[in-house]
């Protein structure tokens, strides 16, 4: 098969497209084996480009020996009428009619074959073509495909006008670039990638051969902006893809700026200069320097684009510096306005160092406080936990105790007299004591019988003023009272009502 060719293939007729009674015949077909339809197979469509070969397929399917073949045909279809392209004839042999002499040849000609090829393909050859059989004495079977001829563009790209003039002051947008995909069938795609602000137009041209010409041209308006920036143009046909890319050159007046005046001038600095700094395409030619409303210190020394004051800085430095700058576009200039102080001012460039180091070391501190806040939280919690942990694991007998409330306006001192000792009688034998378990000393703290208390006590004394205070039993141990009992084991053991010293 030639290059280029693209075919499917079917049965040429199907129950689809077929009269009432031809259905009826295949449905007779299916149900009588014995009847077997004669169908002419061909290529429903086939394609390829200019320039290339196709293959044009047609064959005969189950002859009956009592059917005789006696021509095959092919024609072309056109504005409802036939024209011969090629006929082969048992008898006579094959004919090929014009135009498609020595472009259209059978292949296998045969009773069952009708297959032809067609050379070099032209946009004038697409269209619909039949393949017919004659045969006797059941009459003609044909069957038709269609022939499609494609044509691969010619795709191009121009730039525009180079070098490209940003004139000052214009906004009108130019053509840039075009890009150009002729002669093509079916038509192309065109796409341009960039990051240039412009815009792209199209148009597509149809051709009387029944291709189409596209053409896409890329405007915008010329910048310093767009100057050495890439244009890609992009150009998709059938499976093909084609790009080409180009540089644009602007070429621009200068944009100029003044270096070197930090806004810290002060009375005898050393070693200052201004520079004018300028971008051009092309390059500047020409920089001039002039002092605004005065003319420039002698002790100035220009030197190219550098104004260089020599000697400390003095108050007639100050005033309006202006460098103009010309190239073959146009001429630009800048003003930069010169102060001169008694003292250095606080660098900015210092200050903002200081500030940044400083907020550095705050945040860092933040940090610090922040973290060591939340590690001592989570240790008194932890600590807490733990505490209410032992105390939950402790039997009641163990529990401490809770502090006593003290009240701090009631203050009480203990004295002699306050502490009374009371004598264990001899109740029992000595015997029925060492039996007797030990008692947790006694404390009683109601009031006691004696006239004093009992005036106090009537004077309005409640019990919260009473008040806990230590025993110091060590002075009654060595020198024991009439009020102290020895146990038989030799055991001291005293009993004490403490009473609170009211004055």
């Amino acid at each position: 098969m030639a290059a280029g060719l693209s075919t499917t293939c079917s049965g040429a007729s199907s129950p689809a497209s077929l009269p009432t009674k031809a259905i009826v015949f295949w449905l007779l077909a299916a149900f009588f084996p014995v009847v077997r339809p004669q169908v002419v197979l061909v290529n429903d469509t086939v394609s390829g480009f200019i320039g290339t070969n196709v293959v044009l397929h047609c064959s005969f399917t189950n002859p009956q020996p009592s059917v005789k073949i006696t021509q095959v045909t092919w024609q072309k279809a056109t504005n409802g009428s036939k024209t011969n392209v090629a006929i082969f004839n048992p008898t006579m042999g094959t004919s090929i009619l014009p135009p498609y002499v020595d472009r259209v040849a059978f292949r296998n000609p045969s009773f069952r074959d009708g297959t032809i090829e067609l050379s070099r393909l032209e946009l004038d050859d697409e269209g619909v073509y039949i393949c017919e059989f004659a045969t006797f004495p059941s009459g003609n079977r044909e069957s038709q495909l269609n022939l499609t001829v494609l044509a691969k563009p010619t795709n191009s790209m121009e730039s525009g006008p180079s070098p490209i003039i940003a004139t000052p002051g214009v906004a009108r947008k130019i053509v840039v670039a075009t890009c150009t995909s002729a002669n093509g069938k079916p038509a192309s795609t065109i796409t341009w990638e960039t990051t240039l602000k412009g815009e792209p137009e199209y148009e597509e041209i149809k051709n009387s051969n029944g291709t189409t010409t596209v053409v896409s041209r890329y405007r915008l308006v010329p910048s310093r902006e767009a100057h050495r920036q890439t244009l890609t143009c992009v150009i998709n046909y059938q499976l093909d893809r084609f790009t080409k890319t180009t540089t644009l050159n602007v070429h621009y007046e200068p944009e100029v700026s003044i270096k070197g005046f930090d806004g810290n001038w002060y009375l005898k600095r050393s070693d200052v200069k201004l520079t004018c700094k300028s971008d051009a395409n092309p390059p500047a030619t020409s920089f001039r320097w002039r002092m605004v409303n005065g003319t420039i210190p002698e002790n100035v020394e220009i030197q190219n684009t550098t104004l260089f004051f020599k000697g400390p800085v003095t108050y007639s430095l100050a005033g309006t510096y202006e460098c103009e700058v010309a190239n073959a576009i146009g001429t630009r200039s800048w003003l930069v306005e010169v102060n001169v102080t008694d003292k250095p001012l606080p660098q900015g460039a210092s200050g903002s160092l200081i500030g940044i180091v400083g907020g550095g070391i705050v945040a860092l501190f933040l940090i610090v406080v922040a973290i060591s806040t939340f590690v001592l939280h989570r240790r008194q919690q932890k600590s807490q936990t733990e505490t209410d942990s032992d105390l939950i694991d402790l039997p009641p007998s163990h529990k401490p105790a809770p502090p006593p409330k003290k009240k701090p306006e009631m203050k009480s001192h203990l004295t002699a007299e306050d502490i009374q000792v009371v004598h264990l009688e001899n109740m029992k034998q000595d015997e029925d004591m060492k039996k007797l378990p030990l008692q947790t000393p006694y404390y009683d703290l109601s009031a006691y019988d004696s006239p004093e208390y009992s005036e106090k006590q009537n004077s309005g004394t409640k019990d919260s003023d009473v008040q806990y205070a230590e025993l110091d039993t060590s002075a009654l141990a060595s020198s024991p009272s009439p009020r102290s009992s020895v146990h038989a084991s030799g055991e001291l053991v005293e009993y004490a009502t403490i009473q609170p010293n009211i004055r």
